[in-house]
């Protein structure tokens, strides 16, 4: 199931939609880094004072700009880490059109999905932001203490934030918030797994700025799939 909802998301890649999504969600994704970036230098350089007295050295001037270009760099080299994350949860606001894009292809006989409201998207994006953040630089500090399981890691990490947003957004069109939550609980195991298969990638450079649009078309075909696979009873819930 998951393997064919993998490559039939690959075979689509070349569709206008995912391109569009694609450079929308990369071309935001620099332009958030580079303005926290260049927020950081400026507010690391205003607290930091001009000039500073050191005792049988004098005063020094140039404090401040070292200061700046260190947090620079510091930020930069986190951003080269972040812009996975980031690009991912940014990506995800767009995701809705990524689903209709492979729901017109594979699926035309639905009905009109439930477009998510903007706002809603919104805070969810910032919410998936946050988490996917805040859970990357907390695995920072396992990468230190288990070096040699740094990949399997971030793998697991990532792929279970990844498949618990992308296949919630991809069911939540059809069946609503509460049901989708239902539906992940559910089949965890099948989603965490579809969702390490994702963040794999995301190690190869270039390559990983293609894994939301992927990641949104695979759980978009595995969440019809699963659904298909329910009794009857079951599916004409989730319908």
């Amino acid at each position: 199931m998951i393997i064919t909802s993998f490559f039939a998301a690959l075979g689509q890649i070349g569709d206008a939609r995912f391109r569009r999504v694609l450079l929308l969600g990369v071309a935001l994704t620099i332009a958030l880094l580079i303005a926290a970036t260049s927020g950081l230098v400026w507010l690391i350089g205003s607290l930091t004072a001009d000039s500073v007295s050191v005792p049988w050295v004098g005063t020094i001037t140039w404090l401040d700009d070292i200061v700046s270009w260190g947090s620079f760099f510091l930020f930069f080299g986190l951003s080269i880490f972040l812009m996975m994350p980031v690009a991912s949860a940014i990506t995800s606001m767009f995701l809705d059109e990524v689903a209709q894009a492979v729901e017109d292809r594979h699926y035309p006989h639905l009905p009109p999905a439930n477009s998510v409201p903007i706002g809603d998207a919104v805070v969810d994006t910032l919410n998936f932001m946050g988490v996917l953040i805040g859970a990357n630089l907390l695995a920072l500090i396992l990468y230190v203490f288990f070096a040699p399981l740094t990949p399997f890691i971030f793998w697991g990490l990532n792929g279970f934030l990844l498949g618990r947003e992308y296949f919630t957004l991809a069911a939540m069109r059809r069946v609503g918030r509460v049901h989708a939550k239902e539906l992940r609980r559910a089949h965890t195991g099948t989603i965490w797994l579809a969702g390490t298969l994702m963040a794999i990638p995301l190690s190869i450079p270039l390559i990983n700025l293609l894994i939301p649009i992927i990641g949104a078309a695979t759980f978009t075909h595995l969440f019809h799939k699963i659904t298909e696979a329910q009794s009857p009873d079951q599916t004409s819930s989730y319908r």
